[in-house]
């Protein structure tokens, strides 16, 4: 998608203006009502739309006006006009006339700030978000049409430098959400890692570690998970040092099951497919240190992702078997198909150890559990931290991801113990089972501060009702991650 930022809407294919809830047009709507002798306020009045958020009414040909097509597009309650109201604004507008022919969308932010104008042409950007890389077949009038987004500030070049950061972000979304869209055949270990190397371009520094390395460092229950797999598992860790030499990084870790078949434990037929998005996880952390490169953070970061198959076949690790794990601690391994908090334990315990790092963050699409427990609308946060998911559930709202703090209670512990080893990694039976995996992977944290995000429910979506956000994969977390860190921790 092409982004201009222009003085003046001259002579525009389409132009959206935006009009608060009570029809109450803002920006240029008035003058173009007037232009087109009333018409605009008389469409309005013919129809249901009041300007409300999330809603738009296409006025075509209108006479007295250069464009072929006005959309207006709702703002809502003045009073309560943020940056959701005018991400949702801007996204509506596009996605009512990308079908359209016209080949440019002109957005009405005259009456904006920069920084405002910037974040209407990001929401659009985002909104027009579409995985076609495998349509080879789809007619033209079945793919949206609009490939440039024009808005119309009082400042062009203040709003293209303030573009610059959210282009950052917007990158970052993209790119994870290409990641989890991908099929499995295609992103498999080794060639998530090679995406991930890919990022050195905008200053990363990339680790990759393959089998040899892992089985000489004792990645053993990451190395476990991926014995079924004719695939190599990998670890790929990533660097970006924009904080001030020395200081303490913060780090974050992502599951990278890059297909759960369950294993020997494998998981019924129906809607396997879907797990080629168990790679949620590390596909955020992946978009995260994408975004704080890109926009140049005033951070030290770490990102680990860990990145396995989990297939059946007669290498794989079995049901009953005990792993020794990175830690030292020793573990049973009661349901194959409860892999990816053994994927993390290797990965959180390393990057405490070799990082100590001021906190971890970890996100893994980890229990369906927890999908049970929140719906499809929320992901789970558990925390060792009150500041650390503090700061986390205070950025998820402010960009539209919906987070809930869960309890991780000592009492539970209990369910986890074994006679035959340190710990098993399924509770007793399925109660509570979003909180015995937080649990599990707790006891791999070191007493280091720590959140587990569990974005199960959240990773992909089927009836998005977000205009910035597709069906399918979502980026689930770029977005908050981002906007925690330069929030709390950037210097």
């Amino acid at each position: 998608m092409k982004i201009e930022f222009v003085a003046s809407a001259s002579a525009p294919e389409v132009l959206a203006v935006l009009v608060n809830e009570g029809r109450a047009f803002v920006g240029a709507g008035s003058q173009l009502d007037a232009a087109t002798s009333g018409a605009l306020t008389r469409a309005m009045a013919a129809s249901r739309f009041t300007g409300g958020s999330n809603s738009t009414l296409v006025v075509a040909a209108p006479a007295g006006v250069d464009a072929s097509t006005i959309v207006l597009t709702g703002a809502g309650d003045p009073g309560k006009f943020d940056d959701l109201a005018l991400e949702a604004a801007a996204g509506a507008a596009y996605h009512a006339v990308k079908m359209s022919g016209a080949t440019a969308l002109t957005i009405d932010a005259s009456h904006l700030s920069a920084a405002q104008a910037a974040r209407a042409a990001f929401a659009a950007r985002l909104a027009s978000y579409r995985f076609l890389k495998y349509r080879t077949t789809l007619k033209p009038e079945k793919t949206p049409s609009i490939e440039t987004i024009k808005v119309v500030a009082a400042d062009p070049k203040a709003a293209e430098t303030a573009y610059a950061s959210f282009a950052a972000v917007a990158e970052a979304v993209e790119f994870s959400r290409d990641l989890v869209s991908e099929p499995a055949n295609i992103l498999y270990p080794e060639e998530f890692a090679k995406r991930v190397k890919g990022l050195e371009k905008l200053g990363l520094e990339v680790e990759i570690l393959g089998e040899k390395e892992l089985t000489k460092l004792g990645f053993n229950t990451l190395l476990a998970v991926g014995m079924g797999s004719v695939r190599e598992s990998q670890v790929a860790i990533m660097k970006w040092n924009g904080g001030k030499k020395g200081e303490q990084p913060i780090a974050f870790v992502g599951k990278g099951v890059c297909f759960d078949t369950g294993g020997i434990s494998i998981k019924p037929a129906d809607g396997m497919e879907e797990m080629k998005w168990d790679m949620g996880g590390a596909a955020a952390v992946s978009g995260l240190m994408h975004a704080l490169a890109g926009r140049k953070a005033k951070v030290n970061a770490i990102g680990v992702i860990g990145l396995v198959e989990n297939m059946p076949d007669g290498a794989a690790q079995r049901p009953g078997d005990v792993v020794m794990s990175l830690s030292g601690q020793s573990v049973e391994v009661l349901n194959t198909d409860a892999e990816g908090r053994l994927v993390l334990a290797d990965c959180l315990w390393y990057t405490q150890e070799r990082f100590k790092p001021k906190f971890m963050l970890d996100l893994a699409t980890l229990t369906g559990a927890m999908i049970v427990a929140l719906g499809l609308e929320y992901a789970g946060v558990f925390s060792n931290s009150d500041e650390l998911a503090n700061n986390f559930l205070a950025a998820a709202p402010k960009v539209g991801e919906n987070a809930w703090r869960m309890p991780i209670p000592a009492a539970y512990e209990r369910h986890i113990d074994t006679p035959i080893a340190d710990v098993k990694n399924t509770g007793n039976g399925r109660a509570g089972g979003s909180i015995t995996a937080a649990l599990f992977l707790q006891r791999f944290t070191n007493g280091t501060p720590w959140a587990h995000i569990d974005i199960a429910p959240t990773a992909w979506v089927k009836d998005s009702k977000s205009p910035t956000v597709p069906d399918g994969a979502v980026g689930w977390g770029v977005r908050t991650l981002d906007r925690m860190v330069a929030d709390s921790y950037e210097s």
